[in-house]
């Protein structure tokens, strides 16, 4: 491990990622089931799993990213990675299935945490505000160490391989909140929003405004991290969703519940177009420059004139 380098904290700090940190010894250490004396091997048989696979996993993606760093992708492999984290290769693939996935550690996790935040929306709270919260976990997850996702930006966009895997990982969130959003939709808001009897269909506007929801994520996280992590990321991802609210928020009712929601609609992918009647797709194209206000407009008419 290179100290001086920020971008690559120990491989022992618990903190790599900002997510499920290791749990610590139990409180008061007191001997559960009466036993007045417990051993300390007993106690360390019994280790917290889920935060020790979460502790290996960081530690494999903190070498993988110092390797690809220094010597590169492609002349970087699975052995010298295992090697470099004190492990064996195959304990490399128990946590990872191929070099490329390493050096997202969080990414499940984040998934989980995700979830869980739709789950326990609050029946009175606007779906969209739920969606937004929901995708704030994947912020956190990145803003929690700056450095280290500078470093991990800045490989995604040299290496094709690695800017495949963060695409196909936003794909999931994306996926999570339309099925979400589709299982809010309020068809009587959408027919008096747009003056007509029919309005929009419920998988067209529901995965346009996740599409829309990560895109305005996507959007302040590239800006953040082009600034080098530097900046009040939060307050800049609530001016984001502020718009987002502004073009879509009038579709969704809340308090629907998670048995009625229906399957993700056919096409829910992530890939950037909108799966609308009978399998048409809507596309929009913007500069990835452009103000985020300019792309919320341009998505929905997008929609109006599909």
């Amino acid at each position: 491990m290179n100290p001086a380098n920020p971008a690559f904290p120990p491989r022992a700090d618990p903190g790599w990622g900002g997510l499920l940190d290791p749990g610590g010894p139990p409180a008061g250490g007191g001997a559960p089931c009466n036993v007045p004396h417990m051993s300390q091997s007993v106690r360390s048989a019994r280790p917290n799993v889920p935060s020790q696979r979460l502790k290996m996993r960081r530690e494999l993606a903190a070498a993988a990213m110092e390797l690809f760093a220094t010597k590169g992708y492609e002349e970087t492999t699975v052995d010298e990675i295992a090697a470099a984290a004190g492990v064996a290769r195959r304990t490399f693939f128990r946590h990872f299935r191929s070099k490329e996935e390493a050096i997202f550690p969080d990414h499940d996790d984040t998934l989980e945490r995700a979830r869980a935040v739709l789950d326990a929306a609050p029946a009175h709270e606007n779906p969209l505000d739920t969606v937004c919260r929901g995708i704030k976990e994947v912020m956190r997850m990145y803003a929690a160490s700056p450095a280290v996702s500078v470093e991990r930006y800045r490989l995604t966009r040299e290496v094709p391989t690695l800017r495949e895997r963060e695409i196909a990982s936003v794909a999931r969130y994306e996926r999570l909140f339309t099925r979400y959003l589709l299982g809010h939709f309020d068809e009587s808001a959408v027919a008096h929003r747009d003056g007509e009897e029919d309005g929009l269909d419920e998988p067209l506007l529901a995965e346009v405004a996740a599409s829309a929801v990560v895109t305005a994520h996507n959007h302040v996280l590239r800006r953040w991290l082009r600034a080098g992590g530097q900046g009040d990321v939060e307050a800049q991802l609530d001016r984001a969703f502020a718009t987002v609210r502004r073009t879509f928020g009038t579709g969704f009712v809340a308090g629907r519940a998670a048995a009625d929601l229906p399957a993700a609609p056919a096409g829910a992918n992530g890939t950037g177009g909108a799966a609308g009647r009978e399998g048409e797709v809507v596309v929009t194209v913007a500069r990835t420059d452009a103000p985020l206000d300019q792309v919320m407009r341009a998505i929905e008419e997008a929609l109006r004139r599909g």
